[in-house]
This record gives C-alpha cells, sequence and structure tokens, in this order.
C-alpha cells in the first residue's frame, strides 16, 4: 500500500530525515515510535503528502501504486482527499459546524452529492456511537466525542490510508483506550490501512508492527 525509498528532509542546515525506506501492507496497522525530535511527525506528514521530502534522484514515494512525484498539485490534492484520511492529536473541527457538517466536509469537496455525503456521515457517526450528537457543536461535545468526529471525518471518502498522529495525546485514559481499540475495529470492518505516531506505548503495542524512529531513520 506505501512504499517510501529513501525519503530525506532537510531545513537548512537541519537534517530531519536520512534516507527512509519503508513499506507498509494494505490492511496493516503500523505504529511509528521514538523520542522527540526523531522525525516521526516529518515524516508522517511526507507520507501523507501534506508535506514533500527532498527531491534525490533516488527518492520515491508510492502509495496504493499511484507515484506520488508524477502528480500535479492540483491532482495531488484531489488524490489525498479522495486516498488519503487524517487523524490528529487536536480534533481540528470547525466550531462553527455541527458534528454532522463537519464530517461531511471531505465529501462535499469530492463532489459528493449532499444526499448521500449526509447518509454516509450518519452511518459513521452511528457506527462511532454518535448518532444523538450530530447537531452538536464541538463546544458541546466531550473531548472523546470531538475526536471520534474527527475519525468520521477521516473516514467519509473511503479513504485507503488514514494517517493518525497521536491521535490519543489529548485524551483521558478512558477515551484513548476506546479510541485506540476503535482503529482496529475499523480496520476490520473496512479495510483501511493505518499508520500511527504515538507516544502511547499501549496504542504502540497494539499495532501490527511497530517502527522505531531513532535521529531520522528508521532502526530494525
Amino acid at each position: 500500500m506505501i512504499k517510501a525509498t529513501q525519503i530525506f528532509k532537510t531545513y537548512g542546515a537541519l537534517s530531519v530525515l536520512k534516507g527512509v525506506d519503508l513499506h507498509i501492507q494494505e490492511g496493516e496497522v503500523v505504529s511509528i515510535v521514538g523520542a522527540s525530535g526523531a522525525g516521526k511527525t516529518t515524516l508522517l506528514q511526507i507520507l501523507g503528502t501534506l508535506d514533500k521530502a527532498d527531491t534525490t534522484k533516488e527518492s520515491e514515494l508510492i502509495i496504493n501504486n499511484t507515484s506520488i512525484k508524477s502528480l500535479s498539485q492540483k491532482q495531488l490534492a484531489k488524490f489525498r482527499n479522495e486516498k488519503l484520511g487524517f487523524i490528529f492529536q487536536f480534533h481540528q473541527l470547525l466550531p462553527e459546524f455541527t458534528a454532522l457538517e463537519n464530517v461531511c466536509i471531505p465529501a462535499f469537496i469530492k463532489n459528493t452529492p449532499k444526499a448521500e455525503a449526509i447518509r454516509r456521515a450518519k452511518e459513521l457517526l452511528d457506527f462511532l456511537g454518535l448518532s444523538e450528537r450530530c447537531d452538536h457543536k464541538p463546544s458541546a461535545l466531550s473531548g472523546g466525542e470531538q475526536q471520534r468526529v474527527a475519525v468520521a471525518r477521516a473516514l467519509i471518502n473511503n479513504p485507503k490510508v488514514v494517517f493518525a498522529d497521536e491521535p490519543s495525546g489529548n485524551l483521558d485514559s478512558e477515551a484513548a483506550k476506546k479510541l485506540h481499540n476503535l482503529f482496529f475495529e475499523l480496520r476490520d470492518k473496512f479495510g483501511q490501512t493505518f499508520v500511527i505516531v504515538t507516544h502511547n506505548e499501549e496504542l504502540a503495542d497494539m499495532a501490527d508492527r511497530k517502527l522505531f524512529m531513532v535521529d531520522g531513520n528508521i532502526r530494525l
């Protein structure tokens, strides 16, 4: 599902990623762990096409059999919207919209018909135990509920890969445990691939595979 070859990233004189090679299978749940500053979030952002790796002859990123280097900016935006989902530590919900409206936004960007988008959003919110909270704005939801709305938003377009950056870092232990179990339920139900950066050892150990980042590279 994901094949990354010789991924480098520098910011001025600072070398953050130092030739990362990575292969993730379809339907795999992979956790990426390591000390702060090891390059985990930078790698996740590049794998998720939110940032670009340094351009070198050897570097390559292939997701779902698509070479990311070959895409124009417009094509890349379309690919990201349709094939990738994102969950962040802070839910990034828009405060002026309801839970249902927040979930629908990526589908509307994709030009999904309104009725179809709403139906799919309601299905996801129901699956996530939020059917009674559809019309509530984020300020009326608990932290765990807000994060589940963000999960529904990440899934609305049936992405092939879901990237999560410290998804439970802002939750209490009970809500975090529920969210961790949810990722595996979603993988089993919808077949998505999950790539999760986390400092939470419980979540990291639950993954099919745990990758350790040390000083800008993956330690085998």
